[in-house]
């Protein structure tokens, strides 16, 4: 029998992805010749178009999470991964996810209803129209708006915990960045900012976005929330913030890079 390469295995059950522990509190992504739980010919095993150190890196789902029994092993979700992985696996997961989550949705053609079936790695075609189809990005913008010491701050319906994070939304067809980040900041608080500045971008794996940063300053109108949309929000003084957004996110880099500067 052929001896197999050794991979990075990138296993996700119900939302939570398999780590392997090295330490006490030290964890790892499996990286071994052979796939860590049980599979069969229904498992798509997707062998993704990346590497870590030369080292090839494969991933797949499974539903059941008692399929893997061993204490060397643990699932956790993939937001908490954050904490425990260092961050280029962190990264890598979150790939691996988007790539399983478009897998799975992606099973029939989207205009004709046949079956899928691979293409590439990375895309698929219709077994009836020919109709092929990749991993599509959701793309939003982030904003971090300023006013001399102040910043403004929203707390969103959809938010979990008792933070408060910035202006976010999705760009809308035959819209520029620039102009998503002036109508979202219009339509949920009701001001007219200047001085769009881009940041930064980060992948948001949940289920498969793309997030783009920006700053903004401050130019006109009266904080008018969309309640539709957020529960809450205003302008803070920098000395005397809520409870902010964790780490992981592109929002937290936003605001403490706005705060070394001010």
């Amino acid at each position: 029998m052929k001896k197999q390469k050794m991979s990075y295995w990138f296993v996700f059950c119900n939302g939570n992805i398999l780590l392997r522990k090295t330490g006490s509190s030290t964890y790892t992504i499996p990286c071994q010749e052979h796939a860590p739980t049980e599979t069969d010919e229904k498992t798509n095993i997707i062998n993704v178009p990346s590497s870590i150190e030369g080292t090839g890196i494969k991933t797949y789902a499974i539903k059941d999470h008692s399929l893997i029994d061993c204490p060397e092993f643990e699932w956790c979700g993939l937001r908490q991964s954050y904490y425990k992985l260092s961050y280029n696996l962190y990264l890598k997961a979150g790939k691996c996810e988007e790539l399983v989550y478009w897998d799975a949705n992606t099973q029939f053609c989207g205009a004709c209803g046949a079956r899928m079936k691979k293409h590439t790695e990375i895309s698929k075609v219709c077994t009836n129209c020919g109709k092929e189809v990749w991993p599509q990005l959701s793309i939003a913008i982030i904003v971090l708006v300023s006013r001399g010491d102040e910043l403004l701050l929203v707390h969103a319906h959809n938010f979990k915990y008792d933070f408060y994070g910035l202006v976010a939304g999705f760009v809308e067809t035959g819209e520029t960045l620039e102009e998503a980040v002036r109508r979202e900041v219009k339509e949920e608080t009701g001001l007219k900012i200047k001085n769009i500045r881009y940041y930064a971008s980060q992948p948001w794996p949940y289920p498969s976005g793309l997030m783009a940063g920006f700053y903004a300053e401050y130019e006109s109108g009266e904080v008018t929330l969309q309640y539709s949309e957020l529960k809450s929000g205003g302008w803070f003084n920098k000395n005397n913030l809520p409870r902010i957004p964790e780490k992981l996110s592109i929002a937290r880099q936003l605001i403490d890079n706005w705060l070394e500067q001010h």
